[in-house]
């Protein structure tokens, strides 16, 4: 049932969020699981930060751009979680539409600089294997900070725009089946902008399908260049691209949920929309820092010392 809540006093409108009906008798459980899983990602990608911040040996332009992606998911987490586990003690899951448009901006903008950082990851790598001579030159401090500069800009930007033009000046419904903002909130509107539809699928085009295209056609040559070069050197160098590519997997697949689930109807029973749906939040933030943590040996090694020195 649709109900519309006011704030007399602010005039601030909320919206219901969907989906814990069936999970209310162990709201004290998942919220729980759900906490220890948000200090986990926290102190996760916050140590992977820190490493890479104290130790000279890792400011290099990959160690960077991994920090920028645990960053990244340091600030989606802090926008998502505590919504989310406020969400399982309260009754009623509510949320005010301004919280809502900002839980869209940020998780949007987010995925947007993940792509383009991964993107720009795979740039780094093709230069530094098949242009070791070269990469001194081309991947120096400005054009590190200007691909940094971009990733977080550009999608910012878009998904700004996409907020304004898609206006949200007359609402029709109030209930979001969910538990966090998406594209979901397109719905809301009671007139579909068909320019924010078109907006929407150039934004789609432009910061998720050619940073993909673009990192697979990068490392397939890296592997084509190296392979020529001999087992060795093609060993190396999937060393340090595969776990790129792992994660540039894992995130595409759950962006393409995202966007597929949030504009095709579903008759999902609500239990496995809400599973499914946690997914997206908690794939990527974990998988981020046990990759790049477990699988890059410098990382690797700064992190036994750190381990050792806390105990």
């Amino acid at each position: 049932m649709s109900l519309v809540l006011m704030d007399i006093t602010s005039n601030v409108t909320y919206l219901i969020l969907g989906g814990f009906v069936d999970l209310n008798k162990y709201r004290y459980v998942y919220f729980f699981l759900l906490f220890m899983v948000y200090v986990l990602i926290m102190c996760s990608n916050s140590i992977i930060v820190y490493l890479i911040l104290i130790h000279k040996n890792l400011h290099e332009p990959m160690y960077v751009f991994i920090a920028a992606l645990s960053f990244n998911s340091v600030l989606f987490s802090t926008v998502i979680y505590p919504k989310l586990l406020t969400d399982f003690l309260s009754e009623k899951q509510i949320i005010s539409f301004s919280a809502c448009i900002f839980q869209y901006f940020i998780y949007y903008s987010l995925a947007a600089s993940d792509f383009l950082l991964l993107a720009a990851m795979a740039f780094d790598r093709y230069v530094s294997i098949c242009k070791p001579l070269q990469y001194p030159t081309i991947m120096r401090k400005s054009t590190v900070s200007l691909l940094l500069f971009l990733a977080w800009l550009l999608p910012v930007g878009h998904v700004a725009g996409g907020i304004v033009l898609g206006g949200f000046k007359k609402l029709c419904i109030f209930t979001l089946t969910g538990i966090f903002c998406n594209n979901s909130i397109l719905k809301l509107n009671c007139v579909p902008s068909a320019a924010l539809a078109i907006y929407g699928v150039f934004g789609l085009i432009y910061f998720g399908l050619l940073p993909v295209l673009f990192v697979l056609f990068t490392y397939a040559k890296i592997f084509m260049i190296t392979y020529k070069r001999g087992k060795e050197i093609w060993k190396k160098a999937a060393e340090t691209c595969l776990p790129h590519l792992m994660v540039l997997f894992s995130f595409s697949c759950l962006a393409a949920y995202d966007v597929i689930i949030a504009r095709v109807e579903s008759n999902f029973p609500k239990t496995i929309h809400l599973m499914m749906t946690l997914q997206t939040i908690l794939y990527n933030p974990l998988l981020n820092p046990i990759i790049y943590g477990l699988k890059m040996k410098e990382v690797l090694k700064h992190l036994k010392t750190f381990s050792s020195d806390l105990y």
